[in-house]
């Protein structure tokens, strides 16, 4: 029997198409001893860059709680980082520098396994970076991304993936950030690009945004594919990853042995669920298919914030003039693949067209970044060029060329800083900035309020881990626990 194995998404991508990156440290570890012992191949954990930041000034917790108390915790599993090493993001700047000190204090905590890949499929511009992982330490798995468009060819994804494999990957990756593959695309697409890439171990990351995931999954399984990522219910389904629950039974009765112990996954799935209901978290569940998402192909987690935007500018009623923009300003931009941070550019612009009334009357510091080439090199090449004349003919387009990213040195920051500072908070405070003063130097983790209307396992690991408690006793209906710290 084809043994399958399984990376698990549910506290990286799953939390981010469905909770907007709201699960709190405290969630993660209550439910990381479920997770942990059910034998996932390994487990995504944690990005950089925005989700440090949402951390520090959304959560109001230090992003290396989650970090170092996350990794002790998962005993069994190997975790993922998830990311590049540095460079420009729709919120900010990473040094160079910051970045690489980033990946040395994961590694130090035990995280050695990463997943990246160039926004562009652009591998020259990304075989730097694979060098300098592994020489951090850091396996990189690199992404093949999928999308839709004149440009996106059988033969653009065959030659990416023999570019891909010449930079000597451990792993490559078929990612479908924007939910868009069908299974007859699959059997089509994929022979060809393994075949260019031969020797290669692939894995499959998909989204379920057009209601294919679960079956896409299987296919990939069918042609010999034999990492699939999936993602715990309820943070599974919807723009999320398919469900290990629905995706483990339909291989097992095709005669697959999948690598997973689903009795031991119930209880997370209950706890997520109980938090989903507290916070009034969205518990994701199968799409039905909508044709209109090949036309836009905004990845499910971004319209809320695109109807947010709206919502502040007090048209929020005009969402589906803005689903309507989106197609052509990507096609203006020269078929971008709608992966963050150019889904947000493309996403965002549209906006401000429809708006003010005028197609690029106005135009965001983003896109001005993307036509002067700083989103991605390929950029300026492929858009139109009476587009980008217009975007680029503005006093601050003038402007924001002029400007190039401070790139410190360790050293240059420690001075700017202060001597003494740790690595962690150095790293905070130079990608955060002084929002991150909050936090650093402090352990959020002690201040966790408890109660009993916590679910019990959070309840508990909550109590044995307070200093204070040397003596800890939870009686409930015909359940009683007695916890005695030794001396």
């Amino acid at each position: 029997m084809n043994e399958i194995k399984f990376v698990d998404t549910t506290i990286r991508d799953g939390q981010a198409s469905l909770w907007a990156m709201n699960m709190r440290t405290r969630h993660m570890l209550a439910a990381m001893p479920y997770l942990d012992a059910a034998g996932f191949e390994s487990m995504e954990f944690i990005a950089t860059g925005s989700r440090l930041k949402k951390f520090v000034r959304h959560l109001n917790e230090n992003p290396w709680d989650w970090i170092k108390l996350g990794a002790a915790a998962a005993k069994n599993t190997p975790l993922r980082w998830h990311g590049p090493i540095g460079g420009r993001t729709m919120s900010g700047y990473v040094p160079q520098s910051v970045g690489e000190l980033l990946i040395k204090k994961a590694v130090e905590v035990g995280i050695v396994y990463t997943r990246t890949g160039n926004n562009w499929n652009d591998y020259s511009a990304l075989e730097n970076q694979l060098t300098r992982l592994n020489t951090l330490g850091m396996t990189p798995v690199v992404n093949v991304i999928y999308s839709v468009s004149p440009r996106h060819t059988d033969e653009y994804f065959v030659q990416k993936a023999k570019d891909a494999a010449a930079l000597n990957p451990w792993r490559l990756c078929f990612k479908d950030v924007g939910g868009l593959l069908t299974p007859e695309r699959i059997k089509v697409l994929l022979p060809k690009m393994m075949e260019a890439a031969p020797g290669v171990t692939w894995e499959f990351h998909g989204h379920c945004n057009n209601s294919f995931g679960p079956i896409n999954a299987l296919e990939f399984a069918k042609l010999g594919v034999q990492v699939i990522h999936t993602a715990v219910p309820p943070l599974a389904n919807a723009n999320s990853q398919p469900s290990i629950y629905n995706v483990a039974d339909n291989l097992r009765a095709l005669g697959f042995n999948p690598q997973i112990d689903l009795e031991v996954l119930k209880p997370a799935t209950q706890y997520f669920e109980f938090i989903a209901k507290r916070e009034n978290f969205q518990i994701g569940t199968p799409y039905e298919f909508d044709e209109k998402l090949y036309r836009h192909q905004v990845p499910g987690g971004m319209i809320s914030n695109l109807q947010y935007q709206l919502s502040l500018a007090g048209v929020a009623d005009r969402i589906d003039e803005v689903l309507e923009e989106i197609p052509a300003v990507r096609a203006e931009l020269g078929y971008p693949i709608m992966v963050t941070p150019l889904s947000q550019i493309v996403g965002t612009q549209a906006a401000v067209n429809v708006i003010v009334g005028e197609r690029y009357g106005q135009v965001t510091d983003q896109t001005i970044e993307y036509a002067l080439g700083r989103h991605g090199r390929e950029a300026p090449n492929v858009m139109d060029p009476d587009v980008r004349d217009k975007i680029l003919s503005r006093p601050r387009a003038e402007e924001l060329a002029k400007l190039e990213p401070w790139e410190p040195t360790i050293p240059e920051l420690r001075q700017k800083y202060g001597a003494d500072i740790s690595d962690e908070d150095l790293i905070l405070l130079a990608i955060v900035g002084d929002d991150a003063l909050d936090v650093v130097g402090s352990s959020s983790q002690k201040n966790y309020h408890l109660s009993s209307t916590l679910p019990l396992a959070e309840l508990i690991h909550g109590l044995a881990n307070r200093d204070n408690n040397s003596f800890v006793n939870i009686k409930k209906k015909n359940f009683s626990l007695t916890m005695i710290k030794p001396q």
